[in-house]
């Protein structure tokens, strides 16, 4: 499935002459959007392959990730099993919107500590884990592996041969990763981290096959799930412009960083941009309850 690029016209690009064009992968589906949708799309016919009837995964309390595992698990015909962070959610889970939704969507929970939460890729847990629950087809947390890869590496199309970079949000590099590898000999690909530090470039080297791409790691606002007012102010802003919401882990982050880096004047006069926007607009609900309570400004939705 393919979603076609939005092309927007934002004073500063026009300035600038840089063109910007947003791949709205948040359409692709109304549960599954965005990286997760191909990240999903060959791990559920690798189960299926395998005739396995249980999905496991791993996640956090407002995890995109869990939610599009759950809904796409339900409407593949699976079972599925989320690994949650946080053993303080076993009492609050109904008041969380993202496990809300999963749990309605047939996904059962298991609530973890931090600490066992740590081990989940260690092959003694994994083993806990299937005498606990049978056997079942593991999809780690943010999704990514082989098979994610690959779908992520469909992103790209014929059509977006024009453009001369590249641009999506980094977690856990899988997007990166499949845009890094299918994209055209001409381009460069900017990976902006929603994450504190620099270890994602090393994730990311191991399992790309060019080295066109770069990883941005000065756009995380104090790293993953952290949020200021300059964020939400821009991700608000941005809407009113442009009508296309972004999600403040993700998305809107990359581009905050891409607004910074053309006032900076990084790239040329003519220069190309398409901008991939990953979905996880799910996780705004969860993320304005959090806001409230601090008393900060409220994403629109």
């Amino acid at each position: 499935m393919q979603i076609e690029n939005q092309v927007v016209q934002i004073p500063l690009f026009v300035e600038k002459q840089v063109t910007l064009a947003i791949k709205r992968e948040d359409l692709l589906h109304p549960f599954i959007s965005g990286n997760k949708y191909r990240k999903l799309k060959y791990n559920l016919f690798e189960a299926k392959k395998k005739g396995a009837h249980t999905i496991l995964t791993f996640g956090g309390a407002f995890s995109n990730h869990i939610a599009a595992t759950a809904y796409a698990a339900k409407e593949k015909g699976f079972n599925s099993i989320g690994i949650i962070r946080g053993e303080e959610l076993k009492d609050s889970w109904r008041q969380n919107t993202t496990l809300h939704k999963a749990h309605e969507d047939g996904m059962i929970f298991k609530f973890v500590s931090r600490e066992d939460y740590r081990r989940k890729e260690e092959s003694e847990f994994l083993t806990y884990l299937r005498k606990e629950f049978g056997d079942f087809y593991l999809i780690p947390e943010g999704g990514t592996n082989e098979m994610a890869i690959m779908g992520c590496e469909e992103i790209l199309v014929k059509g977006d041969e024009q453009f001369d970079f590249i641009c999506t949000s980094v977690g856990t590099g899988g997007t990166a990763s499949g845009l890094i590898n299918s994209s055209f000999p001409h381009q460069k690909v900017l990976g902006f981290s929603s994450l504190k530090g620099n270890f994602l470039k090393e994730d990311i080297v191991e399992i790309t096959k060019n080295n066109r791409w770069e990883l941005i790691s000065e756009y995380h606002f104090g790293g993953y799930a952290k949020i200021s007012p300059e964020l939400i102010h821009f991700i608000n802003d941005f809407k009113k412009q442009t009508n296309i919401p972004l999600d403040p882990i993700y998305t809107g982050k990359m581009m905050f960083g891409l607004f910074d880096m053309v006032l900076r004047d990084t790239f040329a006069k003519g220069t190309k941009i398409l901008a991939v926007h990953t979905g996880g607009l799910q996780g705004i609900a969860g993320m304005n309850s959090v806001l409230k309570k601090k008393k900060l400004p409220l994403l629109h939705i």
